[in-house]
């Protein structure tokens, strides 16, 4: 290494920091410079973070079968492919613990420290203000001010948000000594709680994958266990078990097999079709414009995958299906049908039992397209009104796209067969407060609830996060949302873009899902290993150089 480059300060260091670290120690290392960076978070696991500790429960899944792992280390990494490192004995098909893939993550980020391109490190602060002077970046935690940085990257994850509405009114009703409220997160944390909760009724906020994970550790961590029979209780679970949600529906698990994934996988004239699509829809004038451009680009091979299933379909049907889809993004089921019959369709659907519908094709072509769909949007100057469109429509299909493992799908069946859990409650219920916790209620079916966990995602909004940094770069007018209904409005590299007439000083950057909007799909592992962290890298680079 020749000369010294410019003086980094992180803020956050998960997955998201590590793939930018990587991606500036290859730009550093090609041009001969050694860049000094802080890594500021109090997690005890740089790389890993909170969402994939190293410690959390075995019973926490990824939605991601090792085949489909492609987090790629950098060419200079000794430490290689996730499923070249794991000693967990997985084969393709199986789907990895949180933890173990949180373990690989600190493997990679010790092995960028022994590289000693850069020099990192990591400071267990939570920090809460930052000020820019004349000679740089500061930040604080509350003793004293540190710095002077020529960059800081904000690589937040989803910081605590400030409860809804529905939900304060639950924490202030339980502080009076009413039921008890729960989080999700972290497991291993809820399965002591959830030892106190034998013989009660607990219902769970939320039907995505978080609520798996809840299951898990309801039952499994109680002593329960999942045989090829169904369920073999302990005697140490709740009673019942309600999830809810909006629309009550589980999400469609994945294809149980890659020969079955490989019937959805597309063409590559189609995978180029679709590059050049989403580059056009990114950039487009109007919604409208959007959604033509896309699906001209869906319908074809939609409706190839569907004939190769032998499933009955024109264009038309095809047509009506997206038209629905993108008027009310997440609406439509393949069928209409109970939350039950979704589940059972599903997994029939992910195990070759029954042809795929429009909706489950589209959903395993969008996971696919992942990778070119974040390449053609991000780097664009989308318009707020086409990227909420397009932010709409992704999220939507998330419950085809994200689902959950079978063997996830296939023990919510056996809970059900157990008696265990009860999903006749699950389509928004109507929920009331009383003196012992909660009554839920849904066509003429009630049930007495004494433990309520909450298993939603909060909004990227950054209006809604309690975050004093947040609120301050607010404030300055330094981190301004695309749109009421997007987060934060950032250039392709991740720079702030700032309220108008409130230029943000070079060198402030943000990266992930607090800018969902600017960027697209952020809640994927992938995305934190790609193109928008070598962005970051070169900008950095491009002003150091230019400074």
């Amino acid at each position: 290494m020749s000369g010294p480059g410019p003086r980094i300060a992180l803020v956050g260091m998960g997955p998201r920091a590590l793939g930018a670290l990587e991606a500036l120690a290859e730009r550093a290392r090609a041009r001969g410079i050694r860049c000094a960076v802080d890594g500021f978070d109090p997690f005890a696991a740089p790389g890993a973070g909170p969402n994939f500790d190293p410690d959390e429960s075995p019973i926490c899944k990824l939605n991601i079968p090792l085949r489909d792992i492609a987090i790629r280390p950098p060419e200079s990494s000794g430490v290689g492919r996730f499923a070249d490192w794991s000693k967990a004995g997985l084969g393709p098909d199986d789907f990895p613990t949180r933890a173990e893939l949180g373990r690989y993550l600190c493997a990679r980020y010790d092995d960028l420290l022994r590289q000693n391109v850069l020099d990192i490190r990591h400071l267990r602060h939570r920090i809460t203000a930052l000020s820019r002077r004349a000679d740089g970046w500061y930040l604080t935690h509350g003793a004293g001010w540190l710095g002077p940085y020529d960059e800081v990257l904000l690589t937040l994850g989803q910081p605590p948000s400030r409860p809804d509405p529905q939900k304060a009114d639950w924490a202030e009703h339980v502080a009076q000594g009413a039921g008890a409220l729960a989080e999700a997160y972290p497991a291993r944390e809820l399965a002591v709680a959830a030892r106190e909760w034998a013989g009660k009724t607990v219902a769970i906020r939320g039907l995505a994958l978080s609520a798996f994970d809840i299951l898990r550790v309801l039952t499994c961590e109680q002593g329960g266990t999942f045989t090829e029979e169904g369920y073999r209780a302990s005697g140490r679970e709740p009673a019942r078990i309600l999830p809810f949600s909006l629309n009550g529906q589980p999400p469609y698990p994945k294809p149980l097999t890659e020969t079955l994934d490989a019937c959805f996988a597309p063409l590559e004239t189609e995978t180029a079709r679709f590059t050049a699509a989403i580059e056009e829809a990114a950039s487009a004038a109007s919604p409208e414009a959007a959604r033509a451009a896309l699906n001209a680009a869906l319908i074809p091979p939609m409706a190839r995958i569907l004939r190769s299933s032998s499933t009955a379909v024109d264009e038309a049907a095809l047509h009506d299906w997206l038209a629905q889809e993108w008027a009310e993004p997440g609406s439509q089921q393949d069928e209409t049908a109970g939350p039950e019959e979704t589940l059972d369709r599903g997994i029939a659907m992910a195990t070759g039992a029954a042809p795929p519908g429009i909706g489950y094709v589209l959903g395993q072509l969008w996971r696919k397209w992942q990778d070119p769909f974040r390449a053609g949007y991000n780097p664009a100057e989308t318009p707020a009104e086409t990227a909420e469109a397009l932010v709409g429509f992704d999220e939507g299909l998330k419950r085809y796209s994200y689902g959950p493992p079978v063997a996830s799908s296939r023990e919510l069946r056996a809970l059900i067969d157990a008696g265990l859990v009860r999903l006749d409650l699950a389509v928004d219920p109507e929920i009331e407060m009383t003196g012992s916790g909660w009554t839920l209620a849904k066509s003429g079916n009630q049930e007495a609830v004494s433990v309520m966990i909450d298993a939603v995602m909060p909004s990227p909004d950054p209006m809604t996060l309690d975050a004093p940094l947040v609120d301050e770069l607010i404030d300055e007018g330094w981190v301004v949302r695309l749109s009421e209904a997007l987060a934060a409005h950032t250039a392709a590299d991740g720079g702030l873009i700032g309220a108008e007439g409130r230029d943000v000083p070079p060198g402030l950057c943000l990266l992930g899902r607090l800018a969902l909007g600017s960027v697209i799909a952020v809640d994927s592992l992938h995305d934190c290993f790609g193109e928008a962290s070598d962005r970051w890298a070169r900008g950095v680079l491009s002003r150091q150089a230019g400074a």
